[in-house]
């Protein structure tokens, strides 16, 4: 989603953790920016402002204009972070130029609204099985998320991925078929095996036909 938030950044010549270190002591975080046709470069950002867009709605698929040295705004994304996993402080970044007329590839969260009758009137189970899809668009045509309404939905019924509307300019690249949520009938408790309390009855040896290989019973011994 293109926004007009402009985030300032420094270039920077060393690199290394003890370059790392004395920026993040002085409020600021490494990071690079590269695509386009200009070389990568390495900068220094404040991760406040980066890690408020992280937070957004639209997150990491925010287009917003990078200003190095105080040079025209660039429109770029997050592409990819690391955050400290006990501060849970940023490190690094990773920063995309976007060219504004070219299509590209995004992951864009699916969310669902309302109540199913499934659940209220017939007693089913509902069950959100994908949580984003992937779509091709414009940069400016990037949605902060899907939006389903799932109120209708019966035992059975099934939200696929094909339901959601793309309109003109976006193309769906998740398989069609796959499941958002659906409403399932709820699971059979187990049949128990035997009936509370009943005891099982021992088995009875049979009188009849002897088992194979049982020898056979020698004769009484004759009186003479």
């Amino acid at each position: 989603m293109r926004t007009e938030i402009t985030v300032a950044a420094e270039s920077r010549d060393s690199r290394g953790k003890n370059e790392a270190r004395r920026l993040r002591v002085k409020g600021s975080v490494p990071a690079i920016v590269y695509g386009g046709p200009s070389e990568p470069a390495s900068i220094a950002v404040s991760p406040k402002d980066l890690t408020k867009i992280l937070n957004s709605k639209s997150g990491h698929n925010t287009i917003f204009n990078l200003s190095i040295a105080g040079a025209a705004g660039t429109p770029v994304m997050i592409v990819d972070w690391q955050f400290d996993p006990i501060k849970d402080s940023l490190l690094h970044a990773d920063l995309k130029r976007i060219d504004l007329t070219v299509r590209m590839t995004v992951t864009v969260p699916v969310l669902t609204q309302g109540d199913p009758k499934g659940v209220k009137l017939q007693g089913g189970l509902y069950e959100v099985v994908t949580r984003e899809v992937e779509i091709e668009c414009l940069p400016n045509d990037i949605p902060e998320q899907f939006i389903i309404n799932v109120a209708d939905l019966m035992i059975g019924d099934t939200i696929r991925a094909s339901d959601i509307p793309m309109g003109e300019s976006r193309k769906l690249l998740t398989l069609p078929e796959t499941v958002i949520s659906h409403v399932v009938a709820p699971r059979a408790e187990a049949e128990p095996a035997a009936a509370e309390g009943a005891v099982a009855e021992p088995e009875v040896a049979k009188k009849g036909k002897k088992e194979e290989g049982t020898e056979a019973a020698a004769p009484p011994a004759k009186k003479k």
